[in-house]
């Protein structure tokens, strides 16, 4: 059960939520109004006039809980340290070479766009792989 910062112990406890949804689902504690009325810690916590008092905790998923896991590594704190070059390259591209709206989709129209606009901007096989011969075509 629940307590509160003046010690009071929850009453009830309720599940609150469909279960299987793509919502958590939320534990609900139920307090003693005649308690909060009389609380010296009431103020930010019992509304004057209120007929029940609740606290709800998210219950967090498998996903929320892994994610949570990885954001308190190491290697996550390394990444985001990193990342905002990355932004700041990104908003070059939108801002000063007009990248902003996209016209087509893909790494060929990206490609053709730019030769026709004069910016150079390498792929992902132009930077990480050496260039594959198959036939006449080279990749």
């Amino acid at each position: 059960m629940y307590v509160c910062k003046s010690g009071h112990m929850a009453i009830r406890k309720a599940r609150t939520g469909k279960k299987g949804i793509n919502e958590n689902q939320k534990d609900t504690y139920m307090f003693d109004i005649g308690k909060c009325k009389i609380c010296p810690m009431r103020d930010g916590c019992y509304r004057e006039g209120a007929k029940s008092k609740t606290f709800s905790v998210t219950i967090k998923s498998t996903e929320h809980k892994e994610q949570e896991v990885f954001q308190n590594s190491d290697d996550f704190k390394e990444k985001s340290k990193e990342r905002y070059k990355i932004e700041e390259k990104n908003s070059e591209l939108k801002h000063r070479h007009g990248y902003d709206v996209a016209s087509s989709s893909g790494l060929n129209s990206l490609s053709a766009f730019a030769e026709v606009d004069g910016t150079r901007v390498p792929s992902f096989h132009q930077t990480c792989l050496p260039p594959t011969f198959i036939g006449d075509l080279l990749f």
